[in-house]
């Protein structure tokens, strides 16, 4: 599913996952401390629009040009400015120890990618940062109530881990769970969440 995909799902008329953040995302916002957030594959911005509701300086990772643009549009609706990059994960620089927050909602990448983004989203989370993702798993396949139909596109909570080097893990689980967003996301889902927390630098040191 490249830009090309993305361009066209993003320039429909009605917003591809609706205009409200995701609920796993809403109700684990409150765990990010105060500090810059990215926002990975944000597509049409509604998450990281609602972390700048939150107070967040939120960028907004994406490669389609079109989301991104309407990304822009919700959050002028809101009362909020981002910061909007559109860019490859696989080129995008993190920096490091740069953001309170990482978030990652139904952003589904190919495991080869997984396997080198997100030990650096690991590295780029500053002391204390946190780290959010939701993922469709494979179990989805069965469900076929959105996302990837791609094996390789899908996540595990054993893979998620093992992949956050240095991260403690505060939630980590797979579940089944009734997913509304948008025309696109609507159904029993099966899902991995993870909430990952990089160890302040008090209780870091031995």
């Amino acid at each position: 599913m490249g830009r090309e995909f993305w361009d066209e799902r993003y320039g429909e008329s009605e917003l591809t996952y609706g205009s409200e953040p995701n609920d796993f995302l809403r109700d684990m916002a409150p765990r990010i401390p105060p500090g810059p957030v990215l926002g990975l594959g944000e597509g049409q911005g509604r998450n990281a629009v609602h972390l700048a509701t939150l107070g967040h300086a939120v960028t907004a990772v994406d490669q389609s040009s079109v989301g991104l643009a309407r990304a822009q549009e919700l959050a002028a609706s809101r009362g909020v400015t981002l910061t909007t990059v559109v860019a490859d994960l696989a080129e995008f620089e993190l920096e490091t120890t740069a953001w309170s927050g990482i978030i990652s909602i139904f952003c589904h990448l190919p495991s080869a990618l997984r396997r080198t983004l997100y030990p650096r989203c690991a590295a780029a989370l500053a002391p204390g940062g946190v780290l959010i993702l939701e993922a469709y798993t494979p179990s989805q396949l069965e469900y076929g109530t959105g996302g990837p139909k791609e094996l390789d596109l899908l996540s595990t909570l054993a893979e998620m881990g093992s992949l956050l080097p240095g991260l403690e893990l505060e939630i980590g689980q797979e579940l089944v769970r009734e997913i509304r967003e948008g025309s696109h996301h609507h159904g029993l889902g099966a899902v991995v969440q993870v909430v990952a927390r990089k160890p302040s630098e008090s209780t870091s040191r031995p």
